[in-house]
């Protein structure tokens, strides 16, 4: 059956087969004739659209071409020049013929009016939500930036924004409130300033007993609307926040809050075929599971490269959905990667407990607490975890479930003995699929009447391709491109190979014959693209990144990367891109041979001064503590940040192309490697990552001293400190300092020797040694002021004030913060001006003053916020609904916790924890001071 979709990525799909439209302007077309539904578009509004300004002499020809394409890929069997039976001329243009059956978009107003129509509320909300389900993305996907511009797309969303809305109203007015959430959830994020949507999401959350989800729900869209609008939001958002506050908008019996569910398994493989005996096999051991004194927790599927095994894994882990209810994690643990880049097992935990609703913030450093809060949480859920590429069982062990209710599903190219010996997994080998499977997979990728027709041309692909489901996979894409070509002459291309050097097992020995064809079906420019992918840090790539590593802009880098995912690469559902590491090796080999080292070189330092170049930009909007590097090269686009958020965001999607960086070996990519260890300290230490800091920190420390700059060696060796510091080893944090103290003076650099005092105060404080730390601090707050440093000198401020209120001398303490907090203000360092007020408050309530400490923690809290330091604010207001809750003011307290509870999201984290507990058993606490929650940096 044929089937288009606009509601979210263009496509066509015959039967279960998506078919390959072509490059972004014939898609671009068939986006204008599907937004239609069945009217007319006209040649003049395709050529606009196309080409914006000053089209080409032929536009109208190409348009006219890309036409008889899609006509072609409608109806691939219909001769030239032939109309066919889907897209028809009109007077002045063109249109697609479609129904509800072939349209998504028709399909979604059909069911949409159905639901207006319905009387009954279940079968209304039903048909929405079925409606809703449709709706897989912003309209046309894909093709930025006509379709955030296009009145068409732009309506087409307006549209379903409107229909999740009347599906939300009518949910509320009954109380159905369970099928239509997810929906509500996912139309919010598609439309993240529709204030009435969103709204409408916080007053379903609150109804459903979900208040913790609606009200961090309520402040991200606060935080959105004035950071991209610069607006405060409307008094229908305001409104559905009040009834939240004060439970109207919840039924008397409405349920405790619930856990996050993360949904993290990936899309199941539309064409997946065979497997039954391991189906089978699968289930069967499942079945003895629940009859075993000591049930399993994992099945460790193991088999060759290019098997197959993460298609296998992510398969049955969809068979078996139903059976864990309480969701799925996943993780590409990266095993047989690059060397130095899989991923450690802390790593792998502080993801999980991030998507189980644990603030990073609240994550403890060490391996075995996080695996302990890990298992903690998992304890009482059913859940699918998918651990996928995994080197060996101390990869893993620390990321299985403890207790029978949850899965591990463990895949890995050798057998996990130590998994299995333990008792608590079963192996699940996969071997090559035999010839009929074989067969089957390509016809249903190609169809059925196309292999029976070649089938003596399909057992020849078969054998040449090594029934490798990879190798497999590649030829089926070139026949599906060409569905002209007779199968005959695909399989005379790939001729047997005599070897295939470095490729591991003898059964793939035909490997390099099938990853030929692909790479000679390139343009040169994408062919060279390829051959340099090895080079790329991290396990996949981004637009931008892979521009800078062929030395093209970033429009010509799309259309490379965009060549390659036809053939080579894959795109996961956050617009990056990866390739298999048999293809990576391929590269490899294909560069050692075609490629002199200096291009080789030349590549690596303009990719890895793209990643310390963005990096220095994504720091500046965390804490600009940093001297400006030298110029990014002229071929190089750095990316540059709106906000902390998308800072933080992206640091956590490059951390390990990052490391890579910093941990490189290249003689002439030194100063990039020390430069990028210090632009991630503060991303580490928000994020949690102590650990990973020191690591990070020693790497730096190495590549400076080799390449010699004292200046690096001494920031690295106080970042070092600082991540010393965090993990309560104040011995060694001093000794690093002393050694920064003294580089720095041979050289003369008064704000170094500043900062290193700064530093010192905090060790100092934290020892109780509060003369000292005053003494630090008094010099580095005279050294800020012969600089003018004024940011830095409200940070000497504090801490002195910090540590004059550790010996008692309060009043002297509060006027120091006071013109601290003036400095503060005066250079817009709003966490500064937070961690003022907040120091402000803890004086007041020590002296008893519980009506000024809450004024002054209000004045924090509002300032984090606006500094994006959820935890400090979260604690702030936690204290705040203690005091309230002493004071017998007990409904004050509770819009306290449950904003605290808000901030943190929905957390499993101490904090959280404590905050859950008020709101549950309103028990009282008293926080200590926040004298020393920040590292020094």
């Amino acid at each position: 059956m044929l089937r288009f979709t606009i509601l979210g990525p263009v496509s066509i799909r015959h039967g279960d087969a998506e078919a390959e439209i072509g490059g972004r302007q014939p898609r671009v077309v068939l986006a204008l004739l599907l937004s239609a539904a069945g009217s007319s578009v006209s040649v003049s509004e395709i050529v606009d659209t196309l080409w914006e300004e000053d089209p080409p002499l032929s536009a109208v020809n190409v348009v006219h071409r890309f036409i008889g394409m899609l006509r072609r890929v409608i109806e691939p069997d219909l001769p030239v020049r032939t109309a066919g039976n889907y897209i028809v001329r009109s007077a002045a243009g063109y249109r697609l013929r479609a129904d509800a059956q072939t349209l998504d978009l028709l399909r979604f107003r059909a069911l949409a009016g159905q639901a207006r129509q319905t009387v009954e509320p279940d079968g209304a909300i039903r048909l929405y939500a079925e409606a809703l389900r449709l709706w897989q993305g912003p309209s046309a996907a894909g093709l930025e930036t006509v379709s955030r511009i296009h009145p068409a797309f732009l309506a087409i969303d307006a549209e379903c924004s409107l229909v999740a809305r009347e599906a939300a109203d009518l949910a509320l007015r009954h109380g159905l409130l369970t099928p239509v959430i997810p929906a509500l959830r996912r139309a919010a994020r598609l439309s993240p300033l529709d204030e009435a949507l969103q709204a409408r999401l916080v007053l379903a959350l609150a109804a459903d007993g979900r208040q913790s989800e609606a009200m961090a729900t309520f402040h991200a869209v606060r935080r959105r609307l004035d950071d991209e609008l610069g607006i405060d939001p409307s008094p229908e958002l305001l409104d559905a926040y009040e009834r939240l506050l004060h439970q109207r908008a919840l039924p008397p019996s409405a349920p405790a809050d619930r856990p996050s569910v993360p949904m993290q398994l990936p899309a199941d493989h539309p064409f997946f075929s065979g497997r039954a005996a391991e189906l089978v096999r699968a289930r069967a051991l499942l079945g003895e599971d629940q009859r075993q004194a000591r049930p399993i927790v994992a099945l460790a599927i193991d088999g060759m490269p290019g098997v197959g095994k993460t298609t296998f894994a992510v398969h049955l882990g969809h068979q078996l959905t139903a059976d864990y209810p309480d969701g799925q994690l996943y993780a590409d643990l990266r095993g047989f990667s690059d060397e130095g880049a899989a991923m450690a097992p802390a790593e792998a935990l502080r993801g999980f407990l991030a998507s189980l609703g644990v603030p990073l913030s609240d994550l403890p450093p060490e391996l075995h607490a996080l695996a302990g809060l890990y298992r903690s949480i998992l304890a009482n859920r059913r859940m699918l975890i998918l651990l996928d590429n995994c080197r060996d069982y101390d990869q893993v062990r620390h990321l299985l479930p403890s207790t029978p209710g949850s899965l591990a599903i463990v895949t890995s190219r050798t057998r996990l003995t130590g998994l299995i010996s333990s008792g608590s997994g079963q192996p699940l080998p996969l071997d090559l699929p035999d010839r009929d499977e074989a067969r089957t997979f390509l016809a249903r990728r190609l169809g059925g009447e196309r292999v029976t027709i070649d089938h003596v041309a399909v057992d020849t692909i078969v054998d040449r391709s090594g029934r490798l489901p990879l190798a497999l996979a590649l030829v089926a894409a070139r026949a599906a491109m060409a569905p002209g070509t007779p199968l005959a002459e695909i399989a005379a291309e790939l001729a047997p190979a005599q070897d295939f050097v470095g490729f591991g097992p003898a059964s793939a020995t035909h490997l390099r014959a099938v990853f030929s064809w692909s790479y000679r079906a390139l343009t040169a420019e994408a062919a060279r693209l390829f051959r340099l992918l090895p080079l790329h840090p991290g396990p996949d790539l981004t637009v931008l990144s892979a521009g800078a590593l062929a030395g093209v802009d970033t429009r010509t880098g799309a259309h490379l990367l965009g060549e390659l995912t036809s053939h080579l690469m894959v795109q996961d559902s956050d617009g990056r891109y990866q390739v298999h590491g048999l293809l990576r090796a391929y590269a490899e080999y294909l560069s050692e041979r075609h490629d002199a080292p200096a291009q080789r070189r030349a590549a690596t330092l303009r990719v890895f001064a793209y990643y310390q170049h963005s990096a220095h930009a994504a720091h500046l909007r965390l804490d600009p503590q940093l001297p400006e590097p030298v110029p990014a090269p002229a071929d190089v686009t750095p990316l540059q940040f709106r906000t902390q958020d998308e800072a933080m965001a992206w640091f956590t999607a490059e951390r390990q192309a990052l490391t890579d960086v910093v941990r490189t070996r290249m003689d002439d990519a030194r100063g990039l490697a020390w430069r990028t260890a210090l632009t991630m300290q503060d991303f580490l230490h928000s994020s949690g990552r102590t650990p990973d800091w020191v690591d990070i920190a020693h790497a730096g420390l190495d590549a400076a001293t080799l390449d010699g700059d004292v200046g690096g060696q001494a920031r690295l060796l106080r970042s070092r400190a600082g991540a010393l510091f965090m993990l309560r080893d104040f011995g060694g944090a001093l000794r690093h300092l002393r050694r920064a103290r003294r580089i720095v003076e041979s050289v003369g650099d008064d704000a170094q020797l500043a900062a290193i005092d700064i530093n010192a105060a905090y060790v100092r404080g934290a020892q109780r040694r509060y003369a000292d730390a005053v003494g630090h601090g008094e010099h580095a707050l005279a050294a800020y002021r012969r600089l003018g440093d004024v940011r830095n000198q409200a940070a000497a401020l504090r801490v002195i004030a910090a540590n004059i209120a550790g010996e008692g001398r309060r009043d002297e303490a509060v006027r120091l913060l006071r013109e601290a907090l003036t400095l503060s203000n005066s250079v817009d360092d709003t966490r500064g001006a937070g961690h003022c007020w907040d120091l402000l408050g803890t004086i007041h309530r020590q002296v008893g003053d519980r009506r000024s400490a809450v004024v002054h923690w209000h004045r924090a809290a509002a300032n984090y916020r606006r500094a994006g330091a959820p935890a400090a604010r979260a604690a702030v207001l936690l204290a705040i609904g203690d005091l309230h809750e002493q004071s017998g003011d007990r409904g004050a307290g509770r819009a306290a916790w449950i904003e605290a509870r808000a901030a943190l999201g929905d957390s499993a984290g101490p904090l959280a924890r404590v905050v859950q507990s008020r709101l549950v058993v309103n028990a009282p606490l008293t926080l200590d001071p926040h004298w020393f929650g920040t590292a020094p940096s």
